[in-house]
């Protein structure tokens, strides 16, 4: 099972996403990548991920073209905000599918208020992908 997830800059959500998904079942063959990918993880969606004991530090940044000549099981889109682009994904893909959350990083306030915002944000990721994961793949 191969499953590519996709947002604009891969910094953030689609990484936290990649970090639930092999978690649940390394098994999985789990890409992450964006149409702008801005070449570095989110300092913060690591910490946030780091406190319930998901080390995604060692995690890259891509390109989506580094994957356009794979063959995919899952092409999911994680983007959010109507203000946002989902990117469109040219490759082979079975099953293309969205599950959109709020991007943390775009958070402007308190330290405290930006720290919530990545808290809530993995712990919707986590439930979206928990449920994504039962319904699609489990026992598959």
């Amino acid at each position: 099972m191969k499953v590519l997830i996709l947002c604009t800059g891969n910094s953030c959500r689609s990484q936290m996403a990649h970090g639930f998904l092999q978690s649940f079942d390394p098994n999985i063959t789990v890409c992450s990548a964006g149409t702008e990918a801005s070449g570095k993880l989110n300092p913060k969606a690591v910490a946030v991920m780091k406190e319930i004991g998901i080390d995604i530090s060692h995690h890259t940044s891509d390109q989506v073209d580094m994957y356009l000549d794979q063959e995919w099981d899952y092409v999911i889109t994680v983007c959010g905000g109507a203000n946002e682009n989902c990117p469109a994904f040219l490759g082979k893909v079975k099953h293309r599918l969205h599950i959109g959350f709020d991007d943390p990083s775009h958070a402007v306030g308190t330290d405290e208020f930006i720290w919530s915002e990545f808290r809530r944000v993995r712990d919707e990721i986590k439930e979206g992908f928990w449920k994504f994961y039962n319904e699609n793949l489990k026992m598959s």
